[in-house]
């Protein structure tokens, strides 16, 4: 029978580039750069790495559709380096590929990486993805847009749980002043700056309910983990970081198909969410989760994986958010980098970014930022739209 991954594998080193319009930079310099903090940090040579797993989304625009772009960029010697992608949680999944090779026994010490350069094509979004959807998505859903998608599963969780335009639009806009807040705190996000409740609530609408600043951008940024086995983690550092939990849910856009989905949730987090809880053994959510990283695509995004992750309770998520739940004094942190609000979203990178956060937040090692004796961290990385979607979650422990 199939027992997981639970405290199998070690995160021993981490690296993070700085987010945003970065013009002065290719690809290879953000992987460079990456890399060289995260070797370090693990205190290894390129030589003790046995294998690597490559994320990139879009990889015309940039790096290649290859893998070659990381062993060119870093000077492998001769390892086998495998590209993956999963759309936006493509990140995640270079990571899963990494600790699942370890948790295998098949190598001693991975390499999991995440680059994506989308800044220099000149547009203001991500590029046209009909293809990652399929070849029919331009056909069957030919207005359909990310902004549009989750702004309509904004109304009707308004409606479903009885909030009003104001109610709900003010609890979407403290979700986006926390994370900018906490953005503020952290060198490496692309958008360091308060922005007040009331401007969020009066920004241009890009889609209504979701305005300006319930939106988030487009950067470049590569980041990267070395994981290695659990029993030989304290061989390279004294803090390693245990991964408890590694799972990952893909729908095929069943829910638009019958009426039983409510659109006011997002399938793919509820059911990851359930199986990553069971194998980190974490019986009550609300109580022993101490951070989470989430994908906040999009503010309602933020809100509803609140209660697919049973940290709030169906339809109570607008009152632990305006009681300062989730802020970073609150009792269950989330985005306490700033989120992708403020880091923008390179797709590769963004999953690994997550878990970057976690890592150092359960060393105490986050700066002015950091929280109070965190124990468990959860990072959600979510690819897709609300009826159609790739979610991975992964939960890290700095305790065996």
């Amino acid at each position: 029978m199939a027992k997981g991954i639970k405290n199998e594998v070690a995160i021993i080193g981490m690296g993070c580039t700085k987010f945003g319009e970065l013009w002065d930079k290719s690809a290879a310099d953000l992987i460079v750069e990456a890399f060289q903090e995260a070797i370090e940090d693990a205190g290894i040579e390129k030589k003790d790495i046995d294998a690597a797993w490559f994320a990139t989304c879009f990889d015309e625009v940039n790096v290649g559709k290859s893998a070659l772009a990381l062993p060119k960029a870093l000077k492998l010697p001769f390892l086998p380096v495998t590209r993956v992608e999963n759309f936006c949680a493509s990140g995640t999944e270079s990571f899963r590929g990494a600790c699942y090779a370890v948790a295998s026994g098949s190598c001693d010490i991975a390499l999991a990486f995440g680059a994506e350069k989308l800044k220099d094509t000149g547009y203001g979004g991500l590029p046209d993805f009909g293809n990652l959807l399929g070849s029919e998505n331009r056909t069957i859903f030919p207005n359909m847009t990310a902004p549009g998608g989750f702004a309509m599963m904004a109304t009707t969780y308004f409606a479903k749980y009885g909030l009003s335009p104001e109610e709900g639009k003010r609890a979407l806009a403290h979700i986006s002043a926390k994370s900018h807040h906490n953005g503020t705190l952290n060198p490496k996000a692309h958008l360091r700056v308060e922005v007040p409740i009331e401007k969020i609530m009066k920004a241009p609408i890009v889609a209504w309910p979701l305005g300006l600043f319930d939106c988030c951008g487009v950067s470049d940024g590569a980041a990267c983990a070395i994981v290695c086995r659990a029993d030989m983690a304290k061989n390279f550092r004294p803090d390693p970081i245990y991964v408890k939990s590694l799972q990952i849910a893909v729908t095929s856009g069943e829910e638009m198909a019958h009426q039983s989905w409510d659109c006011a949730h997002v399938e793919t987090t509820c059911r990851g969410g359930i199986k990553a809880y069971e194998e980190a053994g974490i019986t009550n959510p609300r109580e022993e989760i101490s951070m989470m990283e989430v994908h906040d695509c999009f503010s309602i995004t933020e809100l509803v994986t609140y209660e697919d992750l049973q940290i709030s309770p169906r339809g109570k998520a607008a009152e632990d958010i305006e009681a300062g739940f989730f802020d970073l004094d609150g009792k269950v942190p989330c985005q306490t980098d700033g989120g992708l609000k403020c880091f923008g979203h390179p797709i590769g990178a963004s999953g690994l970014r997550m878990i970057y956060e976690v890592y150092k937040q359960l060393q105490g090692k986050a700066d002015k930022r950091q929280i109070k004796n965190p124990r468990y961290g959860l990072t959600h990385n979510l690819g897709g739209f609300p009826s159609m979607s790739v979610v991975s979650i992964g939960i890290f422990g700095n305790e065996l």
